[in-house]
């Protein structure tokens, strides 16, 4: 099925291209009970449910867009997390 050009909708989705998005990275949960989250200090450790090796989740929202892995950086941004994406989910509810 073609469909005909639509310049305005393709003005349209070239300016949402430009738009800013935040992307948040879950990287485990952590479940204390209220009165472990009131006694906690400075120097506290609170272990998550995930491992260092685990993936992590890549959302918008609350839509998963992508999983991955937590990667240092090296060079002059030596230090500084990043993550490699892994996978993508299945996109087949995405608009065509």
């Amino acid at each position: 099925m073609t469909t005909a050009f639509d310049p305005i909708a393709a003005t349209r989705a070239k300016a949402l291209h430009g738009l800013p998005i935040e992307i948040r990275v879950c990287v485990g949960r952590a479940r204390p009970r209220l009165g472990e989250m009131m006694s906690m200090a400075p120097d506290t450790v609170l272990p998550l449910d995930s491992r260092i090796e685990d993936k992590v989740g890549l959302y918008v929202g609350d839509k998963l867009i992508a999983e991955g892995d937590l990667v240092e950086l090296d060079g002059d941004r030596a230090g500084q997390l990043a993550v490699r994406i892994t996978g993508l989910p299945d996109r087949g509810d995405a608009p065509e």
